[in-house]
């Protein structure tokens, strides 16, 4: 299950309240397992706890806020290899690692990969809580995005083809005039097809309709 899809099924289900933000834990040690369990739990944060990097990647991806926190040594598929799968599946989960190593070398390439943060076993609890509400931020600022994307993508898929040419040459700066020669019809028919984008897109001014084209990656630079 892609981000995507994950957005599709929270913005297609019932309103419901919404659930706490979930920390994922993934540790081989049980004792640290169980007390970040107290303490995120105590946060008022949702825990949830896997021994391996393969139980983790065998739980479905969130739709709330969420982050992972992950011990950089593991058995078999390491903490390093799960970023990497992370990365490509569900590249918009944060990652807080935690080692009771401090292995320099691979604190680098894990930041470098775009890690959140690195803590050294034992850390103080309020460091390791403010990483997560970063983290969860981070998460936050990242559904909320992909939300408004694929609103936008519903809006546009909306639009018949004809309207859809119109916008692409309206966003490029093409007067009315202009986007008539250009499709063969009459000014008047662009009037009307340029009001239907705007009411379907529910653009409130050109400037908006620009912005909503910027995200959807279309193109602003359509040829004369």
């Amino acid at each position: 299950m892609t981000l995507t899809d994950v957005v599709e099924h929270e913005m297609r289900s019932s309103v419901m309240p919404p659930a706490k933000p979930i920390v994922f834990v993934v540790d081989d040690d049980i004792s640290v397992r169980e007390s970040l369990e107290l303490l995120i739990g105590t946060a008022g944060w949702h825990p949830e706890l896997f021994p391996s990097a393969q139980a983790f990647l065998d739980h479905p991806p969130a739709s709330v806020p969420n982050c992972l926190v992950l011990d950089i040594s593991l058995p078999g598929l390491d903490g390093l290899e799960l970023q990497k799968r992370v990365a490509a599946d569900r590249s918009e989960m944060p990652i807080i690692f935690i080692t009771g190593h401090g292995d320099v070398p691979k604190s680098v390439q894990a930041m470098k990969a775009g890690a959140v943060e690195f803590l050294t076993k034992p850390f103080p609890d309020d460091v390791l809580l403010g990483a997560i509400r970063q983290a969860l931020e981070r998460s936050k600022s990242s559904l909320s995005q992909a939300a408004e994307i694929f609103a936008l993508k519903e809006r546009y898929s909306s639009l018949t083809e004809r309207e859809q040419q119109v916008m692409k040459l309206v966003v490029a700066g093409r007067l009315n005039k202009q986007v008539g020669g250009e499709l063969g019809i009459s000014e008047i028919t662009v009037k009307a097809h340029r009001g239907k984008v705007m009411q379907k897109m529910k653009a409130d001014s050109l400037a908006d309709l620009v912005k909503m084209a910027e995200k959807l990656y279309l193109d602003s630079s359509a040829k004369a």
